[in-house]
């Protein structure tokens, strides 16, 4: 549950990021929001990887902290109890408290039951940037008659320009992605390694179609 759920809000940011270049038509202050997103999106999604400490909140029904680094379609995180490691072809899930390890396509299918209702669509929203107390806001609304989606609220750092809290409301219900030690580049790939040895004496549970 945990990477699913971290996938979905670092997937939902860079379809923010292909949203604000969709826009054609825009406001000086929608055209600020956008260059100054985009300056952040490439920070966070280029090809030298990135790491950030994450909590995660969930209409408060799931939460969830931990460390991830991600690189592509690579990613690796550590959380409470459990551990990922996704190489770009395959993902392992360690399930510490079990001694279990769960084996997925690196690109599963398989959807959770928050999964499937974050969708965002290039050109069904609109947004914005205002000042806020703890940053640059930059808030996205989707137009009358999408779903899905209906607004997603993001918190820059007003020096560092560095993600601080993105919030996502599909219908009635919000998650929170919480960001700290957020960190640009320098992601080594042996981290999306799976560290087989260690694991020997958990159970292996391949899940893979």
């Amino acid at each position: 549950m945990t990477l699913r759920i971290i996938t979905l809000l670092l997937t939902a940011l860079t379809m923010l990021g292909t949203t604000a270049q969709a826009a054609e038509r825009e406001s000086p202050n929608a055209r600020q929001a956008r260059q100054m997103f985009m300056q952040t999106w490439n920070r966070v999604f280029n090809e030298h990887g990135a790491s950030l400490h994450y909590k995660v909140n969930v209409a408060n029904v799931y939460k969830t902290e931990g460390t991830i680094w991600y690189k592509g379609k690579k990613s690796h995180y550590v959380s409470k109890n459990s551990l990922g490691w996704n190489d770009g072809t395959t993902a392992y899930i360690t399930k510490e408290k079990k001694k279990i390890v769960e084996i997925y396509p690196a690109q599963s299918k398989k959807k959770g039951k928050y999964e499937d209702k974050f969708e965002f669509k290039p050109d069904n929203y609109t947004y914005s940037i205002t000042n806020d107390k703890e940053g640059y806001l930059i808030t996205v609304k989707a137009k009358k008659g999408v779903d899905g989606v209906k607004e997603a609220r993001l918190i820059l750092d007003r020096t560092t320009r560095d993600p601080k809290t993105i919030r996502i409301k599909v219908a009635f219900l919000w998650a929170k992605l919480q960001i700290s030690n957020f960190k640009s580049g320098n992601v080594d790939d042996a981290i999306f390694t799976f560290p087989r040895n260690k694991y020997q004496d958990y159970k292996f549970i391949d899940k893979r179609e």
